[in-house]
């Protein structure tokens, strides 16, 4: 559920759960088992390459630069939405990069090359723009098919 206010009125989007999230629990645990499991062997495997010191320095050094870029972007678009809402604009495109450097923040945390990579697609605005346009066009499509109900106070 999300909350947006523009002025003094309140507007919440809710995603209704039908029998369809039961299909989206099943990829998500099947995403929970398969992406650490590659994890683990990708580590593996480059620690055998290029020594393990190395892997462990480059896991510590991209969850440090991801997140000098995560509180970067993230302030970024804390200013991006106080602007909007300053000029009474609804901060649409503000509010998805903030759920974007959010998640890609969180993914850079956890250790590993695929979620690295992930998480700075996330993050890096020039690759987080077709993921916007991507999310938009899911909402977009759930609305249509009356999957999210919008909410106004």
């Amino acid at each position: 559920m999300l909350w947006f206010r523009n002025k003094n009125k309140w507007f919440i989007i809710e995603a209704e759960t039908k029998r369809k999230g039961d299909n989206m629990f099943r990829w998500l645990l099947l995403l929970i088992l398969v992406v650490p499991a590659l994890e683990i062997g990708l580590l593996v495997f480059a620690g055998n390459w290029i020594g393990p010191w190395w892997v462990i320095l480059l896991v510590i050094s991209t969850g440090v630069v991801g997140a000098w870029l995560a509180k970067k972007q993230g302030l970024e678009t804390i200013r991006n939405v106080q602007n909007s809402m300053a000029m009474g604009q609804m901060p649409q495109d503000a509010i998805l990069d903030g759920a974007c450097i959010l998640v890609g923040g969180a993914v850079l945390l956890t250790p590993g090359f695929i979620t690295d990579a992930i998480g700075f697609t996330l993050l890096l605005p020039q690759t987080r723009t077709p993921i916007k346009r991507l999310i938009k066009k899911i909402i977009t499509k759930m609305m249509n098919k009356g999957t999210i109900t919008i909410y106004r106070r």
